[in-house]
């Protein structure tokens, strides 16, 4: 072997781990906020959660991700440590997915399908097709295309680290370690410090299927390696879990003590059973499929073995880092999840929304405390106000890193309209206080309203909850035509408001009002509309960034004096319906010509 083979071996290796890589993210990236609603979908059951670990594994070809992933959702709350488990299995096995494809190298035959299946064969083809695809201006089309350029990429450096290592089947040296390698503990600590180093083992078990290719790799030798990739993998998610909850610590031991467990059971079953049976096998010299079929049956029986043990598994991680007096927070947004863009958008995205709802029931309390008052209700808005504080604070910040990334048009928008709309919830938030405010100086100084002053007062309240519940509504579910609602119903309570104040004025020269009345009253119809105004921020970003418009001003204007003609009869139809919905009682004085 010479200086030039080693330098192929290099490049090769670098081609491989550069397409691994590259396929990995544009997988990831094309699945988008999928990945987060797979994983979310939390259940108690580990055979649910097996697969789905196996399920998203397979699609981003990295169980170092997925545990990852799994290690900040438990760090942020979102998962439980026992929810965890039955995901981190299933990532051992969704990983043996990428050996099987690398496998495909080693087919032989002459027949024209058996050579349709060689990556030699398809790759190129795969390359050109991916070029052009890259070339489109179309979003998917680019990211389908990066997916098949990573792949022929990964196959090219595969083919190369094969040819670069063909001279060392005639090597003393190379054939000498390699019979050392069939020491089990010499194996396993070869294969854990390789995958521990490049922080993956599907790439680790690629470059043993690319050496592999000397023709003087044995079952005996090669199994232990796999033994030991399977711990170094664990490398990772240990990493990640420094500077985490106990939880999320307990999740990356989960990792681990499976692997080890596994490895520990294989072992001592393999070579109990091999002095007694004596496998023909073991002396073999092993093909890429055949490190393949060991990978995963590994993976698989560990899994059989301690999925019903799953409790077991945890008990033994609390034990490992066990719990202390001092109660944990949960980390609002892990920032372990920038590493998955997909999923850290949408996990921002769930996070602004139960922000949301936190501003939308601060303001139905602080309503109530207008009718009756309650100092501990009282305490509890102002509470929640300094939560919602500390949420914007927190996806201010992590929002700014996250547009930094590589996302998908998709979650792009959705970062966007996060980035629109958490300053309007906050501000909400802010005008809960205001009301609350107001409520507290109509008990402390006994303010007392007319029986049509309540009644109006009482219309424009059931208005502002109607419209806040659409706005929180419309964009936890991301609904466009929900949002479509909000504009013509904040409409309506501006009419309502300038109605209301007209009403006042005409109580106030006829003696029926007090002054007193008159300053709680602007002060709770200016909190009224402001939060009516950026509950219309909110749905407007909604849908200007939904259809990649971000001037707000210029959609109002032609939705209010009919640029738009289609969107301007639905805002007109609806402002029709909502004026309908909420008059003032029968009984109290005319309304103004708007309404």
């Amino acid at each position: 072997m010479t200086i030039f083979n080693v330098f192929s071996l290099f490049g090769g290796l670098a081609m491989f781990l550069f397409g691994m890589d590259t396929m990995g993210k544009a997988l990831e990236k094309q699945a988008g906020g999928q990945l987060q609603k797979i994983l979310s979908r939390l259940t108690d059951n580990p055979i649910k959660g097996f697969a789905l670990g196996l399920i998203v594994t397979a699609i981003i070809q990295s169980s170092s991700a997925t545990t990852v992933m799994v290690v900040g959702f438990v760090n942020s709350g979102i998962m439980q440590l026992h929810q965890a488990i039955g995901i981190i299995m299933g990532s051992n096995v969704g990983t043996t997915v990428t050996s099987w494809i690398l496998s495909l190298s080693g087919l032989e035959g002459d027949t024209f399908f058996i050579q349709l299946l060689k990556p030699s064969s398809f790759s190129p083809l795969l390359a050109f097709i991916g070029i052009i695809l890259y070339m489109c201006r179309s979003e998917r089309k680019k990211g389908i295309g990066t997916i098949f350029i990573g792949f022929a990429i990964l196959m090219t450096g595969m083919s190369a680290m094969s040819a670069a290592v063909e001279p060392l089947e005639h090597e003393l040296w190379f054939t000498e370690m390699f019979v050392k390698f069939s020491n089990p503990i010499l194996g396993v600590l070869a294969g854990t410090i390789l995958t521990a180093i490049i922080q993956s083992s599907s790439a680790s078990v690629g470059i043993l299927q690319a050496l592999s290719s000397t023709g003087v790799i044995t079952y005996s030798s090669a199994l232990p390696i796999i033994m030991g990739q399977n711990i170094g993998t664990c490398a990772t998610a240990l990493i990640s879990s420094v500077g985490t909850n106990k939880n999320a610590r307990r999740a990356a031991m989960v990792h681990l003590y499976f692997n080890l467990i596994g490895v520990t059971v294989f072992l001592v079953s393999f070579y109990t059973l091999n002095s007694f049976l004596h496998f023909s096998f073991v002396g073999d010299i092993i093909e890429p499929w055949g490190i393949a079929i060991v990978h995963s049956v590994f993976n698989l029986c560990t899994t059989i073995i301690l999925l019903p043990f799953a409790n077991v598994l945890e008990k033994l991680a609390v034990l490992t880092i066990p719990d202390d007096a001092k109660k944990e927070e949960f980390a609002l947004l892990d920032e372990r999840l920038l590493n998955t863009p997909a999923v850290a958008a949408e996990r921002a995205r769930a996070a602004t929304a139960d922000m949301a709802e936190l501003a939308r029931v601060g303001v139905l309390q602080a309503m109530s405390l207008t009718h009756n008052w309650n100092e501990e209700m009282a305490r509890k808005v102002a509470e929640q106000e300094k939560q919602v504080d500390r949420y914007e604070d927190a996806l201010g910040t992590y929002l700014v890193k996250l547009s930094s990334c590589e996302l998908n048009h998709e979650d792009s928008k959705h970062v966007n309209t996060l980035l629109h709309t958490i300053s309007d919830f906050e501000r909400i938030s802010d005008y809960s206080v205001s009301v609350m405010e107001s409520a507290r100086e109509i008990h402390e100084k006994s303010v007392s309203f007319s029986h049509d002053a309540r009644e109006e007062l009482q219309v424009l309240e059931d208005v502002v909850q109607d419209l806040l519940n659409r706005t929180t509504e419309a964009f936890r579910k991301d609904d466009l035509h929900l949002a479509g609602k909000v504009e013509p119903m904040e409409t309506v309570v501006n009419e309502l408001v300038r109605a209301i104040k007209a009403r006042h004025i005409a109580r106030l020269q006829a003696g029926s009002c007090s002054i007193e009345y008159g300053f709680v009253l602007d002060d709770l119809l200016t909190s009224y509309s402001r939060v009516c105004d950026h509950c219309s921020n909110v749905a407007v970003a909604q849908i200007e960034v939904a259809q990649d418009s971000f001037d707000t001003h210029a959609y109002l204007k032609d939705l209010r004096h009919g640029n738009a003609a289609e969107e301007s009869e639905a805002f007109r139809r609806r402002l029709d319906r909502y004026r309908a919905r909420y008059p003032f009682p029968a009984g109290t004085e005319n309304s103004t010509e708007e309404k």
